[in-house]
């Protein structure tokens, strides 16, 4: 059943009465904020309903006036929307450690009902034949599918690490899910994201088999999937990173580039990876994708380098097709001037100024979401609580205009410095920013080779959690605190020098990070195995808590582990703080191990005093499971 044209507007005398100034609560690092992070347009076009992540609620803007008309209070920051134009139903997912989906009824605009989901719950799709909602559990590693008509949980599906955007192929229900980082040993030489397949089987109802799709080498911080209209083709936006070279230069891409991979839906396979910057002009951070519906252009938002890429569908994937079988497909993940007349790039800001706190100043920061409805593009700025509008028709003069949606917008310093963590153009050529290596201020998966510690030496990211507290930094120590690194790195990895007023931003902002509860934790707390655990972690018989002692998990020293290589010019590493250490995978300096088992049995760490009186393996899966709860 098809929802009447005007049903999306019937509904607005309901929530008239909302007025602008209750749009606005004091909620979120930037005190005030809005944050707006997702967005999805109703079936009619009328009405864009834009989640306000710092303000745990959802705003309904009307198309025509573009005003923001009605409010929904949500239980959690939401993370993602989906629309059911058969329930007449919006989806929401708030991605709290106590995860869920709201369904919300677009008629009354009021919550008829919650699905429980996993930890980190986002990247929500609708697969409207079969009614089935696909929930990404980012933390958890792996996919909810949940029947709407009952609302049970037909399956959890593991996939690789961190899903956060899924995509439906609607002929055949075949489900596209990005994983956000790669899980390999840092040291192996090829680091890569996947792309999980799920297929459901006809056979089975209920049941699904899964595949991967590998990336190229370097593939990482992947964000988004969209298909297009004739299912053909995925497109996934990522980081390319240059991981294997040291961190001489920035000059056309040497550390950081920025990509979509293109995915042959029917064969399930990867076409290749084209590259979204310029010869000498980065376009970092891509993040949300939409295809227009006529499936001609694909729009990509650039959240580092804060433009949108319009890209000629046709041209690039004819392109791709034609090269595949020779070697010209090899070098198309290294071709800088591959889009050159395929695609237009636009700027959403043309000012580099942070502080946005009136209506007269129409910088922008952050864009995130992006939606298509007819010839604009709406894309969400998350920093600076506005919606930039993009005219997608060649021949327009002004393509971008600002909607102001919080005229009340407080920048706090630690607001600031986040927008400048995530800021590519504070960078040479805006090939990066602090973020391209640790997303969402983690880690990417990867080693690089910094030239802190000498030229040759390549060590693992390290998450800039608890920075202000665990001093020394970097994992050579090399840096005598967090603010001496971060300046550090702005020269070095940057290549740039910023005023000491951004550096104490940076700084606000590295210390207002709080950690996530752990997804191993069972309703706040350890579990029985993780109980266990804790006693032998602080026992003498083991004695982790030596050198990772209450309250940070490090004792901030040096220590010789035995994990030097042969050829290394360095014996001891930092010990790094084990609070969050469930989501900063790979372990130690290189980055050898993927698994916390595997630091125990085959690095043996920690335990290399322990021969007389070995663990057994229920002990060091209690030793593990206490690890992963902190």
């Amino acid at each position: 059943m098809n929802i009447a044209p005007n049903r999306f507007r019937l509904m607005f005398p309901v929530v008239l009465c909302l007025s602008f100034s209750c749009l606005l609560s004091k909620t979120g690092v930037g005190e005030g904020n809005l944050g707006p992070l997702k967005l999805v347009a109703s079936p009619d076009h009328a009405t864009l309903f834009v989640a306000f992540h710092d303000d745990n609620a959802l705003g309904v803007l009307d198309l025509e006036t573009q005003a923001l008309v009605g409010r929904v209070e949500l239980p959690g920051p939401p993370t993602s929307l989906a629309i059911d134009e058969t329930r007449h139903t919006l989806f929401v997912s708030c991605g709290s450690s106590e995860s869920m989906v709201c369904a919300i009824d677009l008629e009354s605009m009021q919550i008829k009902q919650r699905y429980g989901a996993g930890h980190g719950a986002g990247g929500l799709t609708i697969d409207a034949d079969r009614q089935w909602l696909i929930v990404c559990n980012r933390f958890d590693n792996d996919v909810s599918i949940i029947d709407l008509a009952s609302g049970d949980e037909l399956a959890r599906v593991d996939v690789v690490r961190e899903p956060c955007a899924t995509a439906i192929a609607p002929d055949t229900g075949v489900v596209f899910v990005v994983n956000h980082l790669p899980l390999d040993p840092a040291d192996s030489g090829d680091v890569a994201a996947e792309v999980s397949v799920i297929v459901p089987q006809v056979d089975q109802p209920g049941h699904f088999e899964t595949k991967s799709i590998r990336l190229l080498n370097g593939s990482t911080s992947c964000r988004d999937i969209v298909i297009s209209p004739d299912e053909k083709w995925a497109f996934v936006s990522h980081t390319l990173a240059r991981y294997q070279l040291p961190t001489t230069q920035l000059d056309r891409g040497w550390m950081n580039t920025n990509a979509i991979s293109v995915i042959d839906v029917q064969r399930q396979t990867l076409l290749n990876t084209v590259l979204l910057d310029g010869i000498d002009s980065g376009a970092a951070t891509p993040w949300g994708m939409e295809v227009t519906a006529d499936g001609k252009t694909l729009c990509v938002t650039h959240a580092g380098s804060h433009e949108v890429s319009v890209i000629d569908v046709d041209a690039v994937t004819t392109f791709l097709r034609q090269a595949e079988p020779t070697p010209v497909a090899k070098d198309i993940a290294n071709d800088l001037s591959l889009l050159h007349g395929k695609r237009r790039r636009i700027s959403l800001s043309g000012d580099r100024r942070y502080l946005v706190n009136s209506l007269q100043n129409p910088a922008v920061g952050g864009p995130r979401d992006i939606a298509i409805v007819g010839s604009k593009a709406f894309v969400a700025c998350y920093f600076t609580d506005n919606l930039a509008i993009v005219d997608l028709e060649e021949n327009s003069r002004n393509p971008v205009k600002i909607l102001v949606l919080n005229s009340q917008l407080e920048m706090t310093q630690a607001r600031i410095g986040e927008m400048l963590f995530n800021d590519a153009r504070i960078c040479f050529q805006h090939w990066q920013s602090c973020a391209s290596c640790h997303p969402d201020g983690r880690v990417d998966g990867l080693n690089w080779d910094l030239l802190n510690d000498g030229l040759g030496n390549g060590n693992n990211v390290k998450s800039m959690l608890l920075v202000d507290r665990t001093a020394p930094m970097m994992i050579s120590g090399v840096r005598a605190d967090a603010e001496q690194a971060v300046r550090s790195g702005i020269r070095h990895s940057l290549f740039t020098v910023r005023p000491q007023e951004d550096i104490d931003a940076i700084m606000a902002y590295l210390k207002s990070i709080e950690p996530v509860p752990s997804p191993h934790l069972e309703q706040g707390r350890l579990s029985q195995a993780a109980s266990r655990g804790k006693e032998l972690f602080f026992s003498d018989r083991v004695g982790c808590y030596r050198c990772h002692p209450e309250p940070l998990y490090t004792d901030q020293q040096m220590h010789n582990v035995g994990t030097a290589r042969e050829d290394s010019n360095r014996s001891t590493f930092d010990t790094p703080t084990l609070i969050e250490c469930w989501r900063t995978a790979p372990y130690m300096h290189d980055g050898r191990y993927t698994t916390l088992q595997q630091v125990f049995q085959e690095g043996n760490h920690g335990l290399s005093n322990n021969s007389d009186h070995p663990l057994t393996r229920q002990e060091l899966n209690d030793l593990t499971q206490f690890i992963l709860s902190l």
